[in-house]
């Protein structure tokens, strides 16, 4: 009987340390799911805040990009890429060292416009180049690239003529 009580208090101890054993693991497993829970809602609010930033980012960014465009054509309006001329009506410029004065003649028209190289005139339209020899060692060239009742944008470049 002795044998049988022995037992009996061993089983009992065995079925409390496991009741045990379970209680404090599910208190653990309750404190990681808590835990888990709280860095997910973290997680959450910064993915949120951070998606706030981006959004705000993109908005500076878009707007800053529009600025820009805008300044490039303030600064292209002003001064045109190399070997490119805005010519207002009845306006002279100078290149090639002061070699070559090209002026507008007048508005501009729907037929074309009239161009003044060196004091020579030439009718001109959209697209078409006019050649000029400076002298035996230079040629230049005179493109329309295009042109309203306001000004015609010109490009003109001047080469020397390579020896054959």
């Amino acid at each position: 009987m002795v044998r049988w009580r022995q037992y009996l208090v061993v089983a009992v101890l065995m079925l409390g340390a496991a009741l045990s054993g379970f209680e404090y693991r599910g208190v653990v497993d309750y404190r990681d799911i808590m835990d888990s829970t709280q860095l997910v809602v973290q997680t959450r609010s910064e993915n949120q805040e951070l998606t706030s930033r981006i959004s705000d980012q993109e908005i500076k960014l878009a707007d800053q990009q529009i600025q820009l465009s805008s300044v490039q054509a303030a600064l292209h309006a002003i001064r045109p890429d190399e070997d490119t001329f805005n010519v207002n009506p009845n306006q002279a410029i100078t290149i090639a060292g002061r070699r070559l004065a090209i002026a507008l003649v007048g508005s501009p028209t729907n037929e074309g416009i009239k161009i003044n190289v060196n004091g020579k005139q030439h009718t001109a339209t959209a697209g078409d180049v006019i050649h000029v020899a400076l002298d035996s060692s230079t040629n230049c060239e005179i493109g329309v690239q295009s042109f309203d009742m306001f000004k015609a944008v010109l490009t003109a470049s001047c080469a020397g003529v390579t020896p054959r």
